[in-house]
């Protein structure tokens, strides 16, 4: 059952800025997970590399490129689409894995799915 949990207001997340960090069971294990906003959408992933499961940031919520427009692994060099994960270059193949999102009234939401739990605080 999809559980729908509050992550943070809008305004903490800025077109390719800094993400918002939170913590999620995936199969079974406790995972980091950030969330980003990118060409005004907001989106969310499992911090860890498609290549080696890693953690991403190249600082503590960092994990976009000079310009912007890529998502980068700062251990591995893989290079993310912000918008789908899909890695378009660099030692990885597939994609990062994806958390639901949603937005509404100035709030933004992470929805639980059958391999992502919510850590109770």
């Amino acid at each position: 059952m999809d559980e729908k949990i509050f992550l943070c207001p809008s305004s903490a997340l800025l077109n390719s800025g800094l993400a918002v960090p939170f913590d999620v069971v995936y199969e079974g294990m406790t995972c980091c997970a950030f969330a980003i906003r990118y060409d005004g959408q907001v989106h969310a992933y499992l911090n860890r590399c498609a290549h080696i499961p890693m953690e991403m940031d190249y600082q503590p919520n960092r994990f976009f490129d000079t310009t912007g427009q890529w998502l980068l692994c700062a251990t591995h060099g893989a290079v993310y689409s912000p918008s789908s994960g899909q890695c378009v270059e660099g030692p990885c193949k597939g994609s990062l894995i994806k958390i639901q999102l949603t937005e509404a009234d100035s709030k933004i939401y992470w929805h639980t799915s059958h391999n992502l739990k919510m850590i109770a605080f």
